[in-house]
């Protein structure tokens, strides 16, 4: 059997048990044990456990379960109640200032968060039920909500580009660096559709848009004022997690700390802010932060485990060259081929999770990023930016259904049309990255020593 036959049953087994709602660390597992056991000899078998512990015994990893604890001190806490309330004072005087302050709100929170889903609920619990009080359409209140969580896998510590880079041996410093004016970038441009959305709303241009301000709400008129005193006594709760932000970043940026260095100094102070600022003393608080922290990183730490374990096998059966391989003789050329890859991940991102995706096609297209001499640093970017898009397209979609827990009376089909603007908006930051690759390459190559990339 050719290697590429072998491929393909390979991947067919693993998409099969992923949609028969396998976990994604079983769904890996039992893939490779299968094919070890038919395909190769038994010792391969015998060293299924040095595989995973040869992968697991990585200082790197010590990124995540502290980038997971430091989101989830905040996230456990008030706050981002506090950021939310902050910002909606600080911005209330721009049209539709209510909901830039949502996206604010998300791309401050992803920077101390790591997570798309928990910045979807944290800001969404809150922002939802104002935005619409205060007339903003149902679809797009979601749809912004929605769409600000997934800066949360773009914006650095992000959990999806330390999978990445553990899947293909990329610098996870230069990596999370090289998303922070990409992140930017995207967060600017969801504020402009806010603002446009509520300019478009004040002048009637949008029939659905001028009844839901018909409705009493404020969506594209002025919005409630506050003095300076209101927005400057809100900055004794916010300061405090913008300097941790702006801490974070200097560190990465001037090389004075490795991610795991940083991840713990930040873990450190987050736990030290809520304690501090918002009384989280108690056994039942300390209990909600650490076992949430305990479950996801236990969670990801299994999938990684596996997936080096997934990835053993693809090499030892010839799957990942001889894919890798074929891909190249397709004689796509270096744009043919990126956007096949993306178009396939943003058919897959529609049924699968990012990280299932990144550590099953990753081991595969290396070669030929490799080969084509992709930057792999920017294709990173891309990648978790397709990632983004595929938290947002059904079936599957994590953030819709986040969002639908938060507010079951909006109709599925509202949220879906409510993200649809935003999908755009990624698609063009995607084609922006492709004619500008300084927008994601820019500050590693300024910020990091030739060594540290």
């Amino acid at each position: 059997m050719s290697p590429t036959t072998v491929g393909v049953l390979f991947i067919g087994c693993t998409l099969l048990l992923l949609m028969l709602g396998v976990p994604i660390a079983f769904s890996l597992g039992a893939t490779a044990v299968i094919f070890l056991f038919f395909f190769l000899p038994p010792i391969h078998l015998e060293l299924m456990p040095e595989t995973i512990y040869g992968e697991l015994n990585s200082f790197a990893l010590l990124t995540i379960p502290l980038f997971v604890l430091m989101g989830a001190a905040i996230g456990k806490s008030r706050a981002s109640s506090d950021l939310y309330n902050s910002l909606h004072r600080w911005l209330s005087w721009i049209p539709g200032g209510l909901g830039v302050a949502n996206v604010l709100a998300c791309t401050v929170f992803a920077a101390l968060c790591g997570s798309s889903p928990a910045t979807c609920s944290a800001i969404g619990s809150m922002g939802i039920p104002e935005l619409r009080k205060r007339g903003y359409p149902a679809w797009l209140a979601a749809g912004l909500i929605a769409a600000g969580g997934t800066l949360g896998i773009l914006i650095p510590p992000s959990i999806t580009m330390i999978i990445y880079g553990l899947a293909t041996s990329t610098s996870i410093g230069s990596l999370f660096i090289a998303g922070v004016l990409p992140g930017l970038m995207l967060s600017a441009m969801f504020c402009a559709y806010v603002v446009y959305a509520a300019m478009r709303a004040r002048r009637a241009g949008d029939a659905d848009l001028a009844a839901a301000q018909a409705m009493g709400g404020s969506f594209g008129q002025e919005e409630e004022r506050y003095s300076w005193k209101e927005r400057l006594e809100t900055l004794p709760r916010l300061a405090p997690f913008v300097i941790l932000v702006a801490l974070i970043m200097y560190a990465l940026y001037g090389g004075w700390a490795t991610p795991s260095e940083v991840a713990g100094v930040g873990a450190f102070l987050s736990l030290t802010l809520v304690i501090l600022l918002y009384k989280v003393r108690s056994w039942a608080d300390f209990r909600a932060i650490l076992g949430g922290t305990v479950r996801e990183s236990t969670m990801l730490m299994i999938i990684i485990g596996t997936a080096a374990l997934y990835t053993y096998t693809m090499n030892q059966l010839g799957i990942t060259k001889g894919l890798g391989d074929w891909l190249v003789q397709l004689n796509l050329g270096k744009w043919g081929f990126f956007i096949a890859v993306n178009l396939l991940m943003l058919v897959l991102g529609c049924f699968l999770p990012p990280v299932a995706i990144i550590v099953m096609l990753c081991p595969i297209i290396l070669p030929a990023l490799k080969a084509y001499g992709i930057d792999l640093i920017w294709f990173g970017v891309i990648l978790t930016i397709n990632m983004e898009m595929g938290l947002l397209t059904p079936p599957v979609g994590l953030n819709l259904f986040v969002i639908n827990g938060i507010a079951p009376d909006i109709k599925f089909r509202e949220i879906v049309r409510g993200i649809m603007p935003f999908l755009w908006l990624m698609v063009i930051a995607i084609a922006l990255l492709c004619l500008f690759p300084e927008i994601a390459t820019w500050l590693p190559n300024r910020f990091l020593p030739a060594g540290a990339k």
